[in-house]
């Protein structure tokens, strides 16, 4: 069994959907930019995706009521989140016992408040992998799913063989711009090398749930990951 088939069937027997591995030496300087300087150590990532339930992500027009916004909220990110935590730390660990360097980042972990980003983009990274391509949403698009999807991902000295990035498919389709209600999209088309700002306000998400928030005490949306025809039954 080889080194990549063997910590795919780790992932896959503890739940993953989705498994590829990212050549970082194509974004070095946007992982570096992010995350810093270290990441240069880790020339590969392993990208790993569990696809959402759709009878939960279908309830997301109504997420205002309490009982879909909290049946989400646990169902379709805590407890995935957690699910995808647990697989990455698995597939670190083998990693580390073949005798290679390797760095689970957490499926959702705000490091920047600033920037409101994470160590590495697991968009980014899974794009890289072959697994889909970056929408006017900003999410990882899959040509099965979707966005209906949430990632985690394990950087890596491995030599693992990495996939080919996806072409983006959006074209003109505005359906998560339309439906954001935020206003956070620009509506561009993601362009490789250029920062998420000219697609995504990443404040107005944010301020938007801030206010959600305050005015009922728990705040749920995913309009965007709702309404892309790609993953919409």
């Amino acid at each position: 069994m080889t080194p990549t088939r063997h910590i795919q069937r780790i992932a896959e027997d503890m739940g993953a959907d989705f498994f590829g591995v990212a050549d970082l030496t194509l974004a070095g300087d946007e992982v570096v930019a992010q995350g810093g300087a270290y990441l240069a150590e880790f020339p590969r990532a392993v990208s790993i995706g569990i696809a959402l339930m759709d009878a939960i992500v279908d309830q997301l027009p109504q997420r205002l009521e309490r009982p879909v916004a909290l049946l989400y909220k646990h169902h379709a990110y805590d407890l995935v989140n957690n699910r995808l935590d647990h697989i990455a730390s698995r597939v670190a660990g083998a990693l580390q016992r073949s005798g290679h360097s390797a760095l689970p980042v957490p499926a959702s972990q705000t490091v920047d408040d600033e920037r409101l980003c994470g160590l590495i983009s697991h968009k980014l990274a899974a794009h890289l992998a072959g697994l889909g391509w970056i929408g006017k949403s900003c999410m990882l698009v899959t040509p099965r799913v979707g966005p209906r999807v949430r990632w985690a991902t394990v950087l890596t000295d491995a030599p693992l063989p990495a996939g080919e990035p996806m072409e983006v498919r959006c074209g003109d389709c505005r359906e998560c711009v339309d439906a954001c209600p935020a206003g956070a999209f620009t509506g561009r088309n993601f362009v490789a090398g250029e920062p998420r700002e000219v697609r995504f306000a990443a404040h107005k998400c944010r301020d938007y749930f801030n206010w959600l928030d305050e005015k009922q005490g728990y705040s749920v949306c995913g309009m965007c990951l709702y309404s892309c025809p790609n993953g919409r039954k």
